[in-house]
């Protein structure tokens, strides 16, 4: 077998491979003759046709089955014996098939880039350094006060956290529109569930009030026909009802599955979550700031095979998460790229410092990873047991932990500074917050 290569552009490369005719026809020999002792063809009993038969009835059919598996395993070889590595489908240009010649074709392909690491020397991370203070689990007994909250009509205007109970009608132009109507609709002022100016105009109101709402849908509204369109609703109020929260005692606690030592076991439940929660924020936030570094500090040559599969991943997420029935032939590929293409680099550069560091995925770190994921189930053995038993799951795991490997490899040899934080300022980072580059 002949094997030349030539690099085209970038990372496009293009093989050259003639496959001797000898091959060819010693394997469509090969398969006529096992097929002779099998096939049934009328007037010929089973096993008994003879071989000049079955090559006229068959020979054809038998000859494109063998090119299109020696296309295949010659490319194989060809990538071996060139020691390239392909990345995506090769196209394939035969220009050559004819029986009792050579075979001779083109793939067409591109391959991984080959790279050296930069260094992460001078790379910076701030680790945020921070503890779970008493008011913050205050503050956490508060939202769960909340959530057992019960409504309470009063007879007083509305205020920020009230639950209103409104009919409304929607109208653009004076002329209602679909989807604009509601009876007896629950809507807590402040929630942020209608569109923006609904809820402010609201607060104020009084049980037996009817309102004239006037609002700007968004510019980029979910529904277009009434994406950026001034709209009026007509709103009745029956009922303004205040939230009335439970007292923090022992029957709240059993309310969260606390048996024995009420409202302190409670919060020393609460602090142990918050302190996993908090210690999975910062593990995030410094891996964040690794994987930004690694990115920008390996701009290399990206397939665009791998790109472009990618980008197909990126939209199928985009459709899931769509009503049932919707589309997304209307996005454009492009507002895919750039993602696409920053996982890509990411995926490549990872999978680098993973081989020249050697890291694997250890096995006690797995176990202790899934066995933290369980802690916040009642029966966390089950979910381990659940884990173990789903080789999808362990290696979704397993690619964490060696993800997490990477990490702890780049912060051993980058600067490193800790800075103290508040604990609520490291699970809600605020939006403004740059990215750590180089």
């Amino acid at each position: 077998m002949q094997v030349s290569v030539e690099a085209t552009e970038g990372l496009e490369r293009k093989l050259k491979i003639q496959v001797p005719a000898e091959r060819i026809d010693s394997a469509v020999n090969e398969r006529l003759q096992s097929l002779s002792k099998t096939v049934r063809l009328q007037g010929f009993r089973p096993g008994k046709v003879p071989f000049r038969v079955v090559r006229t009835r068959f020979g054809a059919q038998v000859r494109q089955e063998v090119l299109g598996e020696v296309i295949q395993s010659s490319f194989q070889e060809a990538v071996v014996q060139e020691q390239l590595r392909p990345a995506g489908m090769p196209q394939i240009e035969p220009f050559n098939m004819d029986a009792d010649k050579e075979l001779a074709y083109t793939a067409v392909f591109e391959v991984y880039p080959d790279f050296e690491l930069a260094s992460v020397d001078d790379l910076e991370i701030e680790r945020p350094v921070a503890e779970v203070a008493e008011s913050d689990i205050d503050e956490m007994i508060d939202s769960l006060r909340k959530q057992r909250s019960e409504w309470e009509a009063v007879e007083r205007a509305a205020e920020e956290g009230d639950q209103l109970t409104i009919d409304f009608v929607g109208s653009i132009e004076g002329e209602e529109f679909p989807g604009g109507k509601a009876d007896n609709m629950p809507l807590v002022l402040g929630s942020g569930s209608m569109i923006p100016g609904f809820e402010e105009q609201l607060t104020g109101a009084s049980a037996g009030d009817e309102h004239a709402v006037k609002v700007s849908f968004p510019e980029d509204y979910r529904a277009e026909h009434l994406a950026g369109k001034e709209a009026e609703f007509s709103v009745k109020v029956h009922a303004v009802k205040a939230p009335q929260l439970p007292e923090v005692d022992e029957e709240f606690a059993k309310s969260f599955g606390v048996e024995e030592g009420g409202v302190e076991t409670l919060r020393a439940d609460i602090r142990n979550n918050m302190n996993r929660e908090l210690k999975q924020a910062v593990e995030a936030r410094v891996k964040q700031q690794v994987m930004d570094g690694l990115v920008a500090r390996n701009p290399i040559d990206l397939p665009k095979a791998l790109v472009d599969e990618e980008v197909g991943r990126l939209r199928q997420n985009v459709a899931g998460q769509m009503p049932e029935g919707a589309s997304t032939e209307h996005l454009a590929d492009e507002l895919f790229t750039a993602d696409a293409e920053r996982r890509v680099r990411l995926g490549l550069v990872v999978a680098e410092v993973i081989k020249d560091a050697e890291l694997k995925a250890d096995a006690d770190k797995v176990r202790e990873y899934v066995e933290n994921l369980a802690a916040s189930y009642q029966e966390p053995q089950q979910v381990v047991d659940y884990y173990y038993d789903n080789r999808e799951l362990l290696q979704n795991v397993e690619g964490l932990v060696l993800e997490q490997a990477v990490t702890d490899w780049v912060v051993a040899r980058a600067k490193v500074s800790d800075v103290q934080t508040a604990f609520k300022d490291v699970m809600n980072p605020a939006p403004s917050e740059e990215p750590a580059g180089d």
